[in-house]
Order: C-alpha cells, then structure tokens, then sequence
C-alpha cells in the first residue's frame, strides 16, 4: 500500500535541502544542519536547518532523533519527539544533546533528525464526578509487571 501523500509549501535559506524520505518505506524524512555544529558531553543546542513550513490545519511536524546518532554518539532531541505547529511559519531548529562522554562534531549538510507528518485530533473535556473502573484503575508506575 502505498502512503498518502499530501503537499506541503516549503522555503529554504543558506542552501538548505529540504527533508527526504530515504527509502519508499520510511516515516520520517531526514533533514539537514546547515551549519557546523560542535556539542560536548552533556551540551545542547538549536541546530539550524534553514527551512520554513506551512503545515496544513489538522496536521503537526514531529522532530525526532536518528536511530544511528543515537547509537554512535549518544545524541538525541532535547524534546523527543517535538513539535512543530501547524501555525508556525519561523525557521526549523533542531535542539539536539550529547548525551554522550565524547564531542560530537557535526558538518553543515550532515543528517540530524528526522521529520514525520502527523494528524492532529483536538478534544473536548467533558467534567465528570468519577470515571469508569478498569482492570489496572490508578496502578501506576511499574503495576503491570515486567514479564
């Protein structure tokens, strides 16, 4: 099956990429830093990607991390995954950590995240006096088991 597609109006600067998916079947479209960027154990930063979006109504970017900086570097999203708005029309910065014992420099061009288009569905609360009974009721953290 093949995903839906929907398009998304997009400006560039500093000869920023826009994202691409790399391979038919990924979620996330990889995006780029266009900048060099140098993160020491336990530091953080707003990576510059030098894109604009207008993500329609409805919908939400999420920022998340690589799955091979992650294992290589120990870098991640600061906020992971996170958010940007449909409303939103600045630039895309990715706050990347080192979350790692080592520097980790990265090069302008170089693959720092990925982005995934998401629907977004608004509620309504609805006040009530008690809620429903459930098997686990309010068994929070560690309640279910580990086996």
């Amino acid at each position: 099956m093949t995903p839906h597609r929907i398009a998304i109006p997009i400006t560039t600067t500093d000869n920023a990429l826009p994202p691409e998916y790399a391979t038919p079947g990924a979620a996330g479209m990889d995006v780029r830093s266009i900048e060099d960027v140098t993160l020491h154990p336990g530091e953080r930063k707003a990576v510059r990607t030098g894109l604009s979006v207008a993500i329609p109504p409805g919908f939400e970017l999420q920022a998340r991390p690589r799955s091979g900086l992650a294992l290589r570097h120990g870098l991640g999203l600061v906020n992971s995954p996170g958010t940007i708005d449909s409303d939103f029309r600045g630039e895309i910065r990715i706050i990347l950590i080192n979350w790692g014992s080592e520097i980790v420099e990265l090069k302008s061009g170089e693959r720092i995240a990925q982005l995934v288009l998401c629907p977004v569905v608004h509620c309504d609360w609805v006040l009530v006096q008690d809620l429903d009974s459930t098997e686990r009721n309010q068994g929070g953290f560690g309640s279910t088991g580990t086996q």
